[in-house]
């Protein structure tokens, strides 16, 4: 299982987002990002909630209990959510 401070600081860099700012946008000292990465510290829930946000993804993939990603496509069309769909199949077959 991936732990939480793992799953943190992977998402924080793919958005190339340092500690400092990840703290500003939460409201937080840097130091609490650190604890969180270092697995020494866990967030509030409504913290949590928050991070959860910011990377656009769910409080159980932050956790590690869900371990595939979604993508919300909430405002596209159908059109645009099939293309979605093409793409993905598309990089599953590449990638084997």
């Amino acid at each position: 299982m991936i732990k939480f401070g793992v799953r943190l600081r992977q998402l924080r860099k793919e958005k190339n987002m340092t500690q400092k700012m990840l703290a500003e946008r939460l409201g937080l000292a840097t130091s609490a990002i650190c604890s969180y990465e270092a697995g020494t510290r866990y967030p509030s829930y409504e913290v949590l909630i928050k991070i959860a946000g910011i990377f656009k993804v769910s409080t159980d993939y932050l956790l590690g209990i869900q371990k595939g990603r979604y993508l919300d496509v909430t405002e596209l069309s159908e059109h645009d959510i099939e293309i979605l769909v093409m793409l993905t199949e598309s990089l599953r077959k590449k990638g084997k």
